[in-house]
């Protein structure tokens, strides 16, 4: 079983859409979302929920004003400014300035302060037309996505153990954070989606100093490459520098617009169209990469 996580340095550059296309084309798969923060690929595979569970999110206290005193000691003793006095003179907590650093319960000398975890997370257990998927939703504002990545990966391979899936396919989150380490390590393959931008190109060179960190193969597709053909040859010179194997140049094609629109991935809606045929070779090669002797 190998498991490959599709990854972007920012966010646009369509990785969601291609981790769709590969899904599509992939047998014997487990999905998995890992951009919890802002999870969009159900939006495409339509998932039907069969597990739901909670995930308990960050620290928030709360003051009983039946037990304050209105002393002042713990919105002195507060780095975040999360305690003020409201209209009615009584000390009150911002949930959303409060950091659950939880100081204010040790500092209040009547105990008049207690927190408790956030609940405002989940994460399910999905079947899709592609096969499982394991995905999560976190509410504004919330904290321990990393956490929440590594209980949905963690999830995804025992899924794929107990159905002898040959891979598990991450749709992971842009940039270099918490939850992009929480999606690359163990990994066994990164695919890079960039778009021809400065920006894109920008962020790719801070992503790949962060795998080769862990150690896993990298492998690149560059996609909507005809909006700016120069910056498409910039990026193919930046890969061959550094050895990268580029898998697929994808041309800017409103097919994959009208896909979305549509709900389905751009190799279910225009299988015969050039960007599938495009993305058919590089899941090739890139299954050949992971299994030589397939």
């Amino acid at each position: 079983m190998k498991e490959i996580t599709v990854l972007s340095g920012k966010g646009g550059t369509g990785k969601t859409s291609v981790t769709a296309a590969l899904a599509s084309l992939a047998k014997d798969a487990v999905l998995c979302d890992s951009d919890v923060d802002a999870a969009d690929l159900h939006l495409i595979l339509h998932p039907n929920v069969l597990e739901t569970h909670s995930f308990p999110g960050a620290w928030v206290a709360h003051i009983d004003a039946s037990v304050c005193t209105n002393c002042g000691i713990c919105m002195d003793h507060c780095r975040f400014g999360a305690i003020h006095l409201n209209g009615s003179g009584v000390h009150e907590i911002d949930p959303f300035k409060c950091e659950g650093c939880r100081l204010c319960e040790r500092v209040c000398p009547v105990q008049a302060i207690s927190s408790e975890r956030s609940m405002h997370n989940a994460w399910y257990v999905s079947e899709t037309r592609f096969g499982m998927m394991v995905h999560a939703a976190m509410g504004p504002g919330e904290e321990n996505s990393g956490k929440l990545v590594t209980t949905c990966r963690k999830r995804a391979k025992e899924i794929a153990l107990a159905q002898h899936a040959v891979y598990i396919l991450n749709d992971g989150p842009p940039g270099i954070g918490c939850p992009a380490i929480a999606s690359i390590t163990g990994s066994d393959a990164v695919l890079l989606v960039v778009e021809p931008t400065n920006s894109s190109l920008h962020d790719a060179k801070r992503l790949i100093q962060l795998i080769d960190s862990f150690r896993i193969p990298v492998f690149a597709v560059i996609n909507k490459a005809g909006i700016h053909p120069e910056m498409s040859g910039r990026l193919q010179a930046f890969f061959r520098e550094r050895s990268i194997p580029l898998l697929g140049i994808l041309p800017f094609d409103e097919v994959v617009v009208r896909a979305m629109i549509e709900g389905q991935s751009v190799t279910e809606y225009s299988p015969e169209s050039a960007i599938s045929s495009i993305l058919q070779d590089v899941w090739d090669q890139l299954t050949r990469q992971l299994h030589p002797a397939r």
